[in-house]
């Protein structure tokens, strides 16, 4: 090309570049303007329809309304938010381009030599004009940045503070902190298969155990079958699913009366994690700014038996992550096998103590990248410690064991950042971990590590864990779908997207499958086929995850009521409590009693 024409090229390109960056500046500044004017997700139509429900609670058709003029809104807002982030992407393309062309046609002009100038005036005249497009132009263009970052959710561009992990040496982050210390370590190791290698899994990264201190080779009792139904060996009871074996679980109970309460004890430090049972022990976490602990209670009295702090671990950040107040420090419910209870904080660290509240090791997995706070829970099967680590910067299942605290496992998964946590599902007689993401839920060999199947079927910000019952597998998410999976043949059976949770897990049991929304919907399905049994608006919204006990579907809203449903084909109540504040946890029951965390107490709930 010759040089007079490499000079226009690169002058055109300037121009269609800069004309570009200006008309997507001023679009941007027009969303930011109408998002701040407008405020979708605070209409003053949605707030007085609420109002008129106050005064009319029994109108269907206002209900319908309601939850149909919220959903355009949300969509309003996330349509939105995604145009100015792609706005801002395509202006800071458009930049570059900008500056790049014309930078060449400088360089191109400068190479060709001026004239001699006729008119000093004119010459300045036209200097000044140039130098005010580009004044203008380049304003134009800071401002529409400027209103895509102001538009953008903070929350999602929030980034980890990296320098601690820069400032921790890459040959620590597997390091184990052991309290007893002893001859022989004991280190299980995944056994040989068809994808593994020298008994390691191709997709795990063993633990460089020179690094382990040494753990007292202490012979536990794995629990059995009976064991872990007679128990709350975790979030969501047996295996995670949300499905008691207890019988006679009570129905009625008032905490400002007192009716049925059997005993209530406060709760030292806030957590959003459930009470986790192992006999006559009941255990759970608080954390704040300042630190973290592990409680244990008397499940007969409430009296605490022991509390210890989290401290002292090996890689820990020395400040605490940025989380969200409805995340908090302590969201991940423990894990208990009978022999040792563990804990997990949104600061990364895992910690193990036998149960009497002797520490026997604790270690830090990473800080998490997560702009709400990690909240996956903990879950057991037989030697292993399993971590749902999905975060923005990396996503994995990892395995420790369980005595030592050393990675036996981890694989790395492709998909996005998500809050569920993992399941244990029985599928033609052998259990599977199972986890749900965006976009798949997937099982998982509990040995190897090795991924079975996976299904694309979610999308969003996955909060709901996924259920199973008959061998089928079930998830749900806010805007994404509500999916009955057969992983036998790792496939779709059906889908439905009536009613979606975006924070309770759903639950299964008996043929029945339901969904509990957070708009105040809890919906019955057939667990086979996805047809809908019935559906019923009660209360603000559930957060709790709905759970089922002796044929009996328990339910609490945020505003802290229960109401106990029949499990059958007909919305029938047989069962109504209430807690007298805000109920985000799930309850738990051993022995025909209920156990319920709520912002101050712990209830044990019964007949008297």
């Amino acid at each position: 090309m010759e040089q007079d024409n490499k000079l226009k090229f690169s002058l055109n390109i300037a121009l269609v570049s800069g004309i570009f960056c200006i008309t997507v500046a001023l679009l941007l500044l027009l969303n930011f303007m109408q998002m701040a004017k407008n405020k979708p997700l605070e209409s003053k139509a949605l707030t007085s329809l609420v109002k008129r429900l106050s005064q009319e609670p029994n109108s269907d058709e206002l209900k319908v309304e309601i939850r149909n003029f919220d959903l355009l809104a949300r969509k309003a807002y996330f349509n939105s938010q995604w145009q100015v982030k792609t706005g801002g992407y395509l202006l800071l393309f458009g930049a570059i381009v900008f500056a790049l062309s014309l930078r060449v046609f400088i360089g191109l002009k400068a190479k060709i030599g001026e004239p001699d100038v006729k008119d000093e005036n004119d010459l300045t005249g036209r200097i000044m004009t140039q130098r005010w497009v580009m004044i203008t132009g380049s304003v134009l263009i800071v401002l529409g940045l400027g209103a895509s970052f102001a538009s953008v959710d903070h929350l999602q561009k929030y980034d980890v503070n990296e320098s601690l992990a820069e400032a921790k040496p890459a040959d620590d982050q597997d390091k184990v902190e052991v309290i007893k210390v002893g001859e022989n370590p004991q280190i299980v190791q995944p056994a040989t298969t068809d994808s593994t290698k020298n008994g390691i899994p191709a997709n795990a990264t063993k633990t460089d155990t020179s690094k382990v201190a040494p753990v007292t080779a202490v012979k536990i009792t794995i629990p059995g079958i009976n064991a872990i139904k007679a128990n709350v060996p975790g979030f969501r009871g047996p295996f995670g699913n949300g499905v008691y074996f207890q019988k006679n679980t009570p129905v009625e109970w008032d905490a400002v009366s007192g009716k049925n309460v059997i005993w209530k004890t406060p709760v030292p430090k806030k957590g959003y994690n459930s009470p986790v049972i192992w006999g006559n022990k009941v255990f759970l976490s608080g954390a704040d700014n300042q630190s973290r602990e592990v409680y244990c209670f008397d499940r007969s009295s409430g009296k605490i038996l022991w509390k210890q702090l989290v401290d002292k671990i090996q890689g820990s950040p020395a400040t605490p992550p940025k989380v969200t107040e409805d995340t908090g420090f302590a969201a991940p419910s423990l894990t208990t096998d009978g022999n040792r209870v563990y804990a997990m904080f949104a600061d990364g660290d895992i910690i193990c103590f036998d149960m009497d509240g002797n520490r026997v090791w604790a270690r830090n997995l990473g800080l998490p990248d997560n702009h709400y706070g990690h909240a996956s829970s903990l879950i057991m099967w037989k030697d292993k410690v399993f971590i749902q680590y999905d975060t923005n910067k990396s996503r994995k299942l990892m395995a420790l064991n369980a005595t030592t605290g050393e990675t036996t496992w981890e694989t790395v998964r492709k998909g996005k950042i998500s809050w569920a946590s993992p399941i244990l599902a029985d599928i033609n007689g052998k259990y599977q971990v199972v986890l749900s993401t965006d976009p798949m839920v997937a099982g998982y060999d509990p040995e190897t590590g090795k991924e079975l199947w996976s299904v694309d079927c979610m999308s969003g910000e996955v909060g709901p864990s996924p259920a199973s019952s008959g061998g089928m597998v079930f998830a749900v998410n806010e805007y994404a779908k509500l999916v009955g999976i057969d992983p036998s043949k790792n496939a779709k059976v059906w889908e439905s997207d009536e009613f979606l949770a975006e924070v309770a897990s759903p639950v299964a049991a008996n043929g029945f499958l339901f969904v509990a929304t957070s708009y105040g919907v809890l919906a019955c399905y057939d667990a086979k086929s996805g047809e809908k049994y019935w559906s019923k608006e009660e209360g603000p919204g559930y957060y709790s995850s709905p759970v089922i006990a002796d044929n009996k579907v328990y339910t609490f809203d945020t505003s802290g009521k229960m109401r106990v449903f029949d499990l059958g084909k007909e919305a029938k109540i047989i069962g109504e409590g209430n807690a007298g504040e805000k109920v985000t946890t799930t309850p738990a029951f051993v022995d025909n009693r209920m156990y319920l965390r709520t912002p101050k107490f712990l209830y044990c709930i019964g007949k008297k």
